[in-house]
């Protein structure tokens, strides 16, 4: 079974705001065995719905479009929608119903004509109730193909994939099984790990297929099996997944889509009861983030500071202004103090710290653009070290994060071998 998504509205095409509709329903597919064939972002003009549902007419056998079914005069999807259908507009109560409470109970004020149409739907439609706002979702089928359409907000969107369409997909439609398994990597690049697998991917059977997610620092490997037997894939993959950790086990840090390194990092340190600070300047409060991005960090995450001009290394960090135009800002000294001030100052095990030169420009004389000094203060010493991450400044601080975080994780399991 293939499916199309679409998303209509000027608004993503001209990037006032970035489509986030379309991931969620393509995963949402995914994991029921629904292929996404494509993705289509088209404008608010109904000449160009009608040609693109006519050219997707026949060719998937699922269509879900999202936006443009707002109370406005540009939200023109419902009337377009009775064009290509040769249908009508017409009230449904319950809806109506719903849309009243929502506007006279919750927002409270009258309900207007434009809340009022809110109400009207294709006569030829299922609709999907909308709990969660006042547009409702349609369901229509011409010959072989369905076509949804759902509001653009994104959570009325999730509840009426969560809770309408995934659940009516499963009960009437024939699906084969899509098994996946991610296996998350950190400390060599995509070439390095392509080259080191080389034999075990050409020797992957034929509906496994491997894809390479790569990112700053990481990178993911996706395994993903088709078929009629779900067992056959469930066990076809196992095999394939412990044939791979043999091969690359000293880089995989986990085996789950949310198994990132800031998980893996925390639960060490929450295994352990050990605790964490940080002291960043060139990374800008980044680490800190990610690893107060994991539920439940307060159990080992004491806190941060951002010291990104030499005075706040001076005032907040108590390192002397003479040292650091001593050894520059930018250097492995300044990286050391700044990681055995702050894991004193809040008294924890571990502590890290970053000072680097993130870019675009350099002075001369000074630390090139690129290079980064990390330093992790440990239990028992404090270890420091050189990277130059070439640029842009994006991909200089993401891939500080990223190695920091690494640093801080083989120090925490040589302690536990």
């Amino acid at each position: 079974m293939k499916a199309t998504i679409v998303t209509i509205g000027d608004e993503i095409l001209i990037g006032q705001i970035v489509d986030t509709n379309s991931g969620y329903i393509a995963k949402a597919l995914d994991k029921i065995g629904i292929q996404t064939h494509e993705m289509l972002s088209i404008s608010d003009d109904k000449q160009h719905i009608l040609d693109t549902f006519a050219k997707l007419q026949n060719q998937v056998d699922l269509v879900i479009i999202t936006g443009g079914l707002g109370p406005t005069k540009d939200d023109i999807t419902k009337k377009t929608f009775c064009d290509y259908f040769e249908d009508v507009l017409v009230e449904d109560q319950a809806v109506l119903a719903h849309v009243t409470e929502i506007i006279e109970n919750f927002y409270k004020r009258p309900i207007n004509q434009l809340n009022k149409e809110q109400a009207l739907v294709p006569s030829k439609c299922e609709v999907l109730f909308n709990k969660m706002g006042t547009a409702p979702g349609m369901w229509m089928k011409k010959e072989n193909t369905v076509f949804v359409s759902l509001p653009g907000v994104p959570y009325e969107m999730k509840y009426l994939v969560d809770y309408e369409i995934v659940p009516k997909l499963v009960k009437e439609y024939q699906r084969p099984y899509i098994v996946h398994q991610t296996i998350l990597t950190y400390g060599q690049g995509e070439s390095m790990v392509a080259e080191r697998i080389e034999t075990w991917e050409n020797n992957l059977p034929h509906f496994i297929k491997l894809a390479y997610l790569p990112a700053p620092g990481r990178v993911r490997l996706r395994l993903t099996a088709r078929g009629e037997n779900k067992a056959v894939l469930e066990k076809a993959v196992q095999e394939n997944v412990a044939s791979l950790s043999e091969i690359i086990g000293d880089i995989i840090v986990g085996f789950d889509e949310d198994e990132t390194i800031e998980v893996v990092v925390g639960r060490l340190l929450a295994g352990q009861g050990k605790t964490l600070a940080t002291a960043e300047s060139c990374t800008g409060g980044k680490i800190a983030q990610m690893i107060t991005s994991v539920a439940g960090a307060s159990a080992y995450f004491k806190g941060s500071v951002v010291t990104y001009s030499n005075s706040a290394k001076t005032t907040v960090l108590g390192i002397e202004d003479d040292f650091v135009h001593k050894h520059e800002v930018v250097s492995a000294e300044v990286a050391v103090a700044m990681a055995t001030k702050v894991k004193q100052l809040l008294q924890t095990d571990y502590a890290i710290a970053t000072t680097g030169n993130a870019g675009p420009t350099s002075e001369p004389g000074k630390a090139e653009v690129g290079v980064v000094f990390i330093a992790l203060a440990t239990p028992e010493t404090v270890l420091v070290t050189e990277f130059n991450f070439g640029q842009p400044r994006e991909k200089v601080i993401d891939r500080a994060v990223n190695k920091a975080l690494e640093m801080l994780q083989q120090a925490i399991l040589r302690k536990t071998v």
